[in-house]
């Protein structure tokens, strides 16, 4: 097994909690890279975790990936493991593994972690990120099989967040609002090709559909290409149409949270 790790969570910074894992992985695994992902995911959004770790993956070595976003902690969902891609998945079995486990081709073999003998002596029922999870990582880092973490679960019965939708049809691309990021930029399951395809070239315009109300959006490579305080959509870093304004907060203004529906076409 490789000796990376990366880790995902929505622990915050302003606390001890991420350097407790850090340092709970480093008394076990000391020859361990780890690599932060991200800590500042909204408390308990699952998807939006889901997201990041599934956009970060292809530049991320195989290795150990920690997802921790876990708003049912202490509950009765199954702490996993899954083997997808030569990689090794560890979380809470809610979903937040399920983008990135696809993205590397699918889950090959599940494991519920249930082996004691790789926790920590004193297991928090509301820490386990710290006494459960960072431990088994680290213990995968220094020989052990993930077979040893628990018994083999059926790969059906892994929790899945719904795939993002998208669709063309009619002339126009049919999706939702994948993630929103700390800036307000509004992250849509529409890609930069969809449009291609319907003909948007940058330097055109963009029908943005909300419900029934109606905006035109200037399609650009970045969002400083229009003034401060305007609306604009580009094609982020994942290649997917992002919605920003600059200097600006563009969920706020548009009312769009997670998971709305959004329809793009051609700006007249």
């Amino acid at each position: 097994m490789s000796s990376v790790i990366t880790l995902l969570t929505d622990y915050g910074l302003e606390d001890g909690f991420v350097a407790a894992c850090h340092g709970v992985i480093a008394g076990i695994a000391p020859q361990a890279r780890i690599i932060d992902v991200g800590h500042l995911v909204p408390a308990g959004d699952v998807r939006r975790g889901a997201a990041i770790l599934a956009q970060t993956l292809p530049y991320l070595p195989a290795g150990v990936h920690l997802a921790v976003v876990d708003p049912s902690v202490g509950g009765n969902r199954r702490p996993v493991a899954v083997e997808a891609g030569g990689r090794v998945f560890l979380g809470p079995d809610n979903g937040v593994l399920s983008w990135a486990v696809r993205a590397a081709g699918g889950a090959d073999a599940a494991y519920e972690i249930t082996n004691s003998q790789l926790f920590l002596a004193d297991v928090s029922p509301t820490f386990q990120g710290r006494d459960l999870f960072a431990p088994v990582a680290a213990h995968l880092c220094t020989g052990r099989v993930v077979a040893d973490v628990g018994p083999p679960m059926p790969v059906n019965r892994l929790v899945s967040l719904p795939a993002p939708t998208c669709r063309l049809r009619d002339g126009a691309a049919e999706g939702e609002v994948l993630s929103v990021d700390r800036h307000g930029n509004v992250q849509l399951s529409i890609t930069a090709t969809d449009l291609a395809e319907l003909g948007v070239r940058l330097g055109d315009t963009i029908a943005v559909w909300l419900g029934r109300r109606q905006v035109v959006v200037p399609f650009r490579e970045t969002f400083t290409a229009v003034p401060p305080g305007d609306l604009v959509a580009f094609a982020d870093s994942a290649g997917l149409v992002a919605m920003a304004i600059n200097a600006g907060d563009a969920a706020d203004r548009l009312g769009l949270p997670p998971g709305a529906h959004v329809r793009l076409s051609p700006g007249r």
